[in-house]
């Protein structure tokens, strides 16, 4: 089985395109084989975007990173509708290739994308982190990503994260405790989207 967190140049490409509306504007992806919910917009990812600009709607300027962003939905709509400067990172390359096409068919010019394993070569620091973590990829590089995320935002900075009920989202909550002041925002179809400040 093919995992979207790994690199495979053979996969066949069979582009499609997906859409996404808010706010009186649509947004179009192109996505791919090999990539993070290929089909249609993940719903965990629209709900922990939804979430998120509804206590942040206008971010001029702020830089915001999207980790395991895939084709882009996360840090590309946050780009768009907040204007906030959004880095995003993913470790397929078929994934930063597409999101890097989707950037451009969007025309978006605060926002750019990045190959880098969790935070190899992210240098800069974040007001925000952003991240629907890649679970299948195991527990240990999904708290990799959340708690190394602490090294990488400003000191009022704040991580957001989706986790499903059944795939450990308060045992990781617990986990991060000790790193972090951490609240649930919004519950959803057994998803949770978490804030964590560092504490």
């Amino acid at each position: 089985m093919e995992h979207y967190f790994t690199n495979n140049e053979n996969l066949k490409s069979e582009i499609r395109e997906l859409s996404y509306q808010r706010n009186g504007i649509t947004l179009t992806f192109l996505s791919d084989n090999g990539v993070f919910s290929k089909n249609k917009i993940d719903y965990a990812s629209k709900l922990l975007v939804e979430s998120f600009l509804k206590y942040h709607s206008n971010l001029d300027c702020n830089q915001i990173l999207d980790v395991g962003g895939g084709y882009g939905f996360i840090g590309i709509t946050i780009a768009i509708l907040t204007k906030a400067n959004v880095d995003i990172i993913d470790i397929n390359k078929r994934a930063i290739h597409l999101c890097d096409r989707n950037i451009k068919l969007n025309n978006i010019e605060n926002c750019k994308v990045f190959e880098s394993n969790v935070y190899e070569n992210v240098k800069n620091k974040y007001k925000y982190i952003i991240t629907n973590p890649p679970i299948r990829a195991g527990k240990k590089t999904v708290l990799k990503i959340l708690t190394e995320a602490k090294e990488h935002l400003d000191e009022d900075g704040e991580l957001w994260f989706v986790i499903n009920k059944d795939q450990g989202a308060k045992s990781t909550k617990n986990a991060l405790e000790k790193w972090y002041n951490i609240k649930i925002v919004e519950k959803s179809k057994g998803f949770f989207v978490f804030c964590a400040k560092i504490s």
